[in-house]
């Protein structure tokens, strides 16, 4: 009997999960497990390596027994991961040289800062599409190299393997027959040329950088390689690997120019699907790798907002005005129309485009009759205006906006279940936003990618057929309403920036 199932590897920042889903991509069963979080000095984040691949290896095995499939039932695995978490392993034992520096993780800023002072930030954003910054791989592998004694002197020899998650758990997978990635986690090194598609010389240089760490680049759905047959008692076959959020955009098959996906989570993460050719944002945003199928990359600009569900958890745990975030909804809805109180949640900094990191949070427009009926709404708006904000940035950025082509927004992630949210983020946009059947978007569209490679999922436009509508939030808000609310937003943040 052929092999009808995929398994999907959600390698995630606090925990690894594994779904295995059925050949209409309906969830078989699910497992998930946290790891632990270090924190060694102030700003720095890591992961013990063992951690991660363990957590794994036991998701996927629990995974596999509640669906009662085997390693025969399994036509391909698919990788997504946290990108940008940098490790470096002893390519003879395949153990890390260090714990993973994680994406969070800000050891390099001083490096990154003189990079940007010696001029290079013009070179990086040509080539890459990023902005110099220790959120990116490049001067993490370059801190291991400088700081484990030996690493440099070996990675020149070409003992050592530099990976972000999904290669260093591929390497586990096939027992260290193969050392790959996808254009998708190249693109979040710093050190990867996204329009000729290939890793760079010139980048590898000024980071101090030697090639012979890098991995094989290949394209998102493609035979990676098979699995250790000892591992899931047959050998199994590797079919897909995308990060985390490009992920999340082919789970919602965004497969057509000006489509456009956001993430609600913690923070928030906005794709903008722009074809064939990358852009150069003018607003501080990101040009990325969207996915590349068939040797042909499609690309994106990519918006993060850094609080989203997390002005929720404020709420709850900073002034403790409710005791679970599915309060907030029923809140807002009953607070006072005639109050326009706004909250900037810049308790971290503000995101893209403002890119402000010294701002800090304010509250707006209070009365004495505000309370936490108030609070909650001005919390729930605010991630709807700051996914306005970006949204507008990428239509100011995306040479194809005038022709018009952000007509929906669809939407996934913990904060989509309010249906208040929604309804306001559909109000403030303007916008048409589509809430899917599936909200695991990000295995799903890991797993899109292997049943792709696998023959047994269509090509990405009859793909985009099966994608299911749970709800469509249409604009219902007056113009003259939104229009009075977003210039009571602009005010707000104009005040709140740290240079006025």
């Amino acid at each position: 009997m052929a092999a009808r199932h995929i398994l999907a590897i959600d390698q995630g920042t606090t925990s690894s999960r594994a779904i295995l889903f059925d050949a209409s991509l309906g969830v078989v069963a699910s497992a998930q497990r946290e790891f632990p979080q270090h924190f060694p000095a102030s700003g720095w984040v890591e992961h013990e390596p063992e951690d991660i691949w363990e957590s794994v290896l036991a998701t996927a095995r629990e995974a596999l027994a509640k669906g009662g499939a085997s390693a025969a039932d399994i036509a391909g695995i698919g990788i997504t991961n946290q990108r940008e978490t940098t490790l470096i392993w002893d390519r003879r034992t395949g153990r890390a040289i260090h714990r993973a520096i994680v994406w969070q993780d800000r050891r390099t800023a001083q490096a990154c800062a003189a990079l940007v002072a010696a001029g290079h930030e013009e070179l990086v954003a040509e080539r890459t599409g990023l902005r110099i910054d220790p959120y990116f791989s490049a001067t993490k592998i370059a801190w291991l190299l400088d700081n484990v004694p030996g690493a440099r002197r070996r990675a020149e020899a070409g003992e050592l393997a530099f990976g972000t998650v999904d290669c260093f758990l591929l390497w586990r997978l096939t027992g260290g027959a193969v050392h790959a990635t996808d254009a998708t986690n190249a693109a979040r090194t710093m050190l990867f040329d996204i329009g000729r598609g290939a890793w760079d010389s010139d980048l590898l240089d000024l980071f101090g950088i030697p090639a012979a760490l890098l991995p094989e680049v290949r394209d998102c759905a493609a035979h990676f390689g098979d699995t250790a047959p000892e591992l899931f008692g047959a050998p199994i076959a590797v079919r897909g690997i995308a990060g985390d959020q490009q992920a999340a955009t082919i789970g919602q098959a965004c497969f057509s120019p000006g489509m456009v996906k956001s993430t609600y989570g913690t923070g928030c993460f906005a794709l903008l699907n722009t074809g064939n050719m990358p852009v150069r944002s003018k607003h501080r945003l990101l040009s990325t790798v969207a996915y590349q199928l068939d040797g042909q990359r499609t690309y994106a600009l990519e918006g993060s907002i850094f609080i989203a569900g997390a002005a929720v958890q404020w709420l709850r745990d900073g002034l403790g005005i409710i005791e679970r975030a599915s309060e907030t909804g029923s809140l807002a809805e009953a607070a006072d129309p005639e109050q326009d109180v706004y909250l900037v949640p810049a308790f971290v900094g503000l995101g893209a485009p403002h890119w402000d990191a010294h701002a800090r949070g304010a509250l707006f427009g209070l009365t004495r009759n505000s309370g936490p009926r108030e609070f909650a709404r001005a919390a729930l708006e605010s991630v709807c205006y700051q996914t306005l904000d970006l949204v507008e940035a990428m239509r100011a950025d995306w040479p194809d906006a005038g022709a018009g082509k952000q007509s929906v927004l669809r939407v996934d992630g913990g904060m989509v279940a309010s249906d208040w949210t929604m309804q306001r983020l559909a109000d403030i946009l303007d916008l048409p936003v589509d809430r899917p059947t599936v909200l695991e978007t990000t295995a799903l569209g890991a797993a899109y990618l292997a049943g792709l490679d696998a023959g047994l999922l269509p090509e990405p436009d009859r793909f985009a057929d099966m994608w299911r509508l749970e709800r469509r939030f249409s604009p219902a808000m007056a113009a003259s309403e939104r229009k009075r609310k977003v210039a009571g937003w602009r005010d707000s943040v104009r005040r709140t920036l740290s240079s006025t």
